[in-house]
């Protein structure tokens, strides 16, 4: 009967090793392949390999073929010491991986060698609660909510279009939301301007939507710009953010928005209603169409819906 050490040695000679010294030489001429870290979560917060992709053994089985697609790209398994590398990199094998190796030593044997690791930012507690359901799915994860929490996102407008955008926004964790409204909240608003409410009324809509953010989620940096946006403004304001989110209801200020974000090469979601009618279109300048290109003009102030 086998033991953990021959089922061990079997591992890796059934995949092979690699030294970090072969791996630090790869990297540094730029080679192209996947390394793959299998240690648990509160191991990686303390460093690893820049460039990475993380899955602890936990969940391997069944997410490793999300994380890793390609059964026939180049993998490198390294765990800490190289024990969990060895059979992370046999049970790849087994599930059709063509081109997995283990890294002998493991993490701990790179540090030793005082080669180059990264310390990344990695969720708290409170946000793996708050988040618990990004995380699950293949397509966020850990490091999509993080990017998600690093970017920036500007909001056009918090009135029937930018209510539930914003309040969805910050409930995903987009770190850093701007907001660009100058008028103030009225009893009419709020039939349809969902983040405003009755003790709100005559308050400037911008402070009052980053009121009811702050308390949906904390973790969001709510930036006010409490001013219409136009030509004279729009790409000082654009520049700062990554997506701009348009849900204005002017066509002066679409046209501004338009022209800004295709000289700064920004992507706008854009929102338009009326009555019973809705659009809802993504443009990214010069992979598409922009907003001119369906609309070169507006039209007369007369022929205009109100």
């Amino acid at each position: 009967m086998s033991n953990f050490r021959d089922l061990l040695r079997q591992a890796k000679a059934d995949v092979g090793e690699v030294t970090p010294q072969q791996i630090k030489e790869r990297l540094d001429r730029r080679e192209r392949f996947h390394l793959l870290d299998v240690r648990e979560q509160d191991e990686v917060a303390n460093g690893a390999i820049p460039g990475a992709a993380h899955l602890s053994r936990a969940h391997f089985e069944s997410r490793i073929e999300d994380v890793l697609p390609d059964k026939g790209a180049e993998v490198v398994v390294y765990c800490a010491g190289g024990v969990r590398s060895a059979f992370s990199a046999k049970m790849m094998k087994e599930l059709g991986y063509t081109n997995v190796t283990s890294m002998a030593g493991g993490f701990s044997r790179w540090k030793d060698l005082g080669f180059d690791f990264t310390v990344p930012k990695v969720l708290n507690q409170e946000q793996r609660d708050r988040y618990s359901r990004h995380l699950i799915l293949p397509e966020v994860g850990e490091k999509g909510q993080l990017d998600l929490l690093n970017s920036k996102v500007l909001a056009i407008g918090a009135g029937g279009l930018g209510s539930p955008a914003l309040l969805y926004l910050a409930a995903a964790g987009v770190g850093t939301i701007g907001i660009v409204d100058s008028d103030v909240v009225e009893a009419s608003n709020l039939q349809r301007q969902v983040i405003h409410n009755t003790e709100r009324i005559g308050m400037l809509k911008a402070e009052s939507a980053k009121e009811e953010i702050d308390k949906l989620n904390p973790d969001i940096d709510v930036v006010l710009h409490p001013f219409r946006i136009d030509a004279s403004n729009a790409e000082e304001l654009l520049a700062q953010y990554d997506v701009v989110v348009d849900g204005c209801d002017n066509f002066e200020t679409r046209y501004a928005v338009n022209d800004a974000a295709v000289a700064l090469r920004k992507p706008v979601i854009h929102g338009s209603i009326f009555r019973f009618e809705g659009m809802a279109s993504t443009f990214v300048p010069y992979e598409g169409p922009c907003y001119r290109c369906l609309y070169p003009e507006a039209p007369p102030p007369e022929l205009a819906p109100t």
